[in-house]
């Protein structure tokens, strides 16, 4: 059976030895939170999109970690709006990078979870350190479309937005026009002119 393993209940999972890194990409900045799995986690913001500055904060981080400049990186963040243009470009820098699907995160549902981009990150690192520990079901990883696969994605999912753009339109017509009493069988096309 090709099950997923997870980590020998008892067992010692040492993750040292790389940097990891987590991001929470938001619409202005990106959070990061990096750690080695040995000293405390670092975090720092940089603007949305900014890869130079991505790189910067992750040379800083092996400064910090005192981890050598060759040292193996490992990164994960959330899919989504973002899309997989990021881990095309991380992992074109030589750091092995995962998109998670978000639903896929563990959240406690007993207690109320604060939900803010820092607690994320430090959440996505925690996993993503427990994932190289061993524990190959704490998420599901995304399959990584290649650029000609996600282009042709993009035309269907546009004409789906667009055909429900046009019900949303045409209910709104539809409602005004039976706040003065006027009942078109149809909205649009040829029969809308001649109602």
């Amino acid at each position: 059976m090709n099950a997923p393993r997870t980590a020998p209940h008892g067992q010692d999972t040492t993750i040292t030895g790389s940097l990891y890194v987590a991001f929470e990409l938001g619409d202005r900045s990106w959070k990061l939170s990096l750690g080695d799995g040995v000293r405390a986690q670092s975090r720092c913001t940089v603007a949305a999109g900014e890869t130079a500055a991505v790189f910067t904060a992750i040379s800083k981080a092996k400064a910090r970690f005192h981890l050598a400049t060759d040292v193996l990186v490992r990164s994960c963040y959330e899919a989504g709006r973002d899309g997989f243009w990021l881990h095309r470009c991380l992992e074109a820098h030589q750091i092995t990078n995962m998109v998670v699907d978000s639903a896929s995160i563990e959240v406690n549902r007993r207690r109320r979870r604060a939900k803010t981009d820092r607690l994320d990150s430090d959440t996505l690192l925690s996993m993503l350190m427990r994932y190289y520990g061993g524990e190959r079901r704490v998420w599901a990883v995304a399959r990584i479309p290649t650029p000609e696969q996600e282009d042709e994605r993009r035309v269907h999912r546009e004409l789906d937005r667009l055909r429900q753009e046009r019900t949303a339109h045409s209910n709104r017509i539809r409602s005004l026009l039976v706040l003065h009493n006027l009942r078109p069988e149809r909205i649009g096309g040829r029969a809308w002119a001649h109602w």
